[in-house]
């Protein structure tokens, strides 16, 4: 009797004492913007057993430059389901990475996609191009939870732009991404270009995209690129603009 009650006053210190520890893991975790990151089972099958010791013991990085080099071979093989699941595990260890997201998304939405397309062994094009989207589905996935992950960085933001615009055509959305990574802590310039641009394609939303263009172009000679001009005066012709409030027909472009 005594012999259980002074284990079970060792088992209540442990967990006194592992709180405050967990409290601070957990809180520097919300910090870093970890999601989802779970050493299981699957993941050490995947891995072997030295990896996932490894993992569990502060080598998450080396694992994941393995898995990647892995990855790399898979692709280059064009295995895309072991390439699919290595990335999986990769960005699993590493969710702070963005090469690792991006890379992800990049060889589902546009090296698997495009394999699928042209797959000659599939006869019937629409379960060609069902294939084609799942894998769509796929990059947009991984640059979803990259972003969960890395919600401070404007790349991911940027690459699910590109990939609704090159893959969806859903300048919408695009022009909504590209406008998040603005707002972000280094984001390069031409992310509120991009944005306009992408906005200038939306139906319906023309006189919005005009007033943003040409908010850019008024800024100075900088802002003045040839794709800009070329969005704005085709929004000029569209809306109806009056010839004096109109941008001049002849830039002096200083800027390419």
């Amino acid at each position: 009797m005594m012999r259980a009650v002074v284990a079970l006053a060792v088992l209540i210190g442990l967990g006194l004492l592992k709180l405050p520890i967990e409290r601070n893991l957990a809180a520097l975790h919300r910090q870093e913007h970890f999601r989802g990151v779970e050493f299981n089972l699957d993941l050490r099958e995947k891995i072997g057993q030295l990896g996932f010791i490894a993992a569990l013991s502060g080598f998450r990085a080396i694992v994941a430059d393995a898995l990647y080099i892995k990855a790399h071979a898979a692709w280059e093989n064009t295995e895309w389901g072991r390439m699919l699941l290595l990335f999986r595990h990769i960005t699993t260890l590493q969710p702070r990475v963005l090469l690792f997201w991006d890379t992800a998304a990049w060889h589902m939405a546009w090296n698997a996609s495009v394999a699928a397309m042209n797959d000659q062994k599939q006869p019937r094009l629409a379960l060609r191009v069902k294939a084609q989207r799942e894998y769509f589905a796929l990059g947009k996935d991984f640059l979803e939870r990259g972003i969960k992950n890395n919600p401070d960085r404007p790349d991911l933001y940027e690459a699910l732009a590109r990939l609704y615009t090159e893959k969806y055509k859903d300048h919408e959305r695009a022009t909504e991404y590209y406008a998040k990574a603005a707002t972000l802590p280094g984001a390069p310039t031409f992310d509120r270009r991009f944005s306009a641009y992408e906005l200038s394609y939306c139906e319906g939303r023309e006189r919005e995209a005009y007033e943003r263009l040409r908010g850019l172009y008024d800024e100075g000679a900088q802002e003045r690129l040839p794709t800009l001009i070329k969005r704005l005066k085709f929004l000029e012709e569209k809306l109806g603009i009056q010839e004096n409030q109109r941008i001049p027909d002849k830039e002096n472009k200083t800027v390419k």
